[in-house]
């Protein structure tokens, strides 16, 4: 009997194992929590507080994820990728297809509080032009705007 379970038990650890295993790309599920998680923090401590946390390696900066702040003007308040950009106007940036991109971000955080941006941008990981989804949330109480996004392949 008890070697019965055993053996059971054995063939289950492979299947919870693979169950278990987290995705290597983020879904879209997971960009939308991580930028409410980081809209919330902005809300709750300074931007300098948050810009320690968002700029290092961590629930909110891994893999090709990294979560950015813009103020209602359109100028970078936090961008981990480039710190030394941070405080620039991107108002006017287009993707490759033209979007004006940080203008759609700004209407939709004005408009709708929250929601999903879609663009073309260049991945750094593959170092090619791809689609992105991106998820966009003002800042309870401040005039700032959380997002971070993932490349759909």
């Amino acid at each position: 009997m008890i070697a019965r379970l055993l053996r059971l038990l054995l063939l289950m650890v492979p299947l919870t194992a693979a169950s278990a295993e987290t995705p290597s790309r983020p879904t879209p599920i997971q960009v939308r929590e991580i930028t409410l998680r980081a809209a919330t923090l902005l809300a709750e401590q300074s931007v300098d507080e948050a810009r320690k946390q968002f700029h290092a390696t961590g629930d909110f900066r891994f893999g090709e994820i990294y979560v950015n702040v813009i103020d209602l003007n359109g100028a970078w308040v936090i961008y981990p990728p480039a710190p030394r950009n941070e405080g620039k106007s991107v108002l006017n940036v287009v993707d490759s297809d033209g979007k004006l991109l940080v203008r759609e971000i700004i209407k939709v955080a004005e408009e709708q509080g929250e929601g999903w941006v879609e663009y073309r941008w260049l991945n750094p990981a593959s170092n090619r032009i791809e689609p992105k989804l991106t998820f966009v949330k003002r800042v309870p109480g401040k005039d700032l705007i959380a997002y971070a996004g993932l490349y759909r392949p």
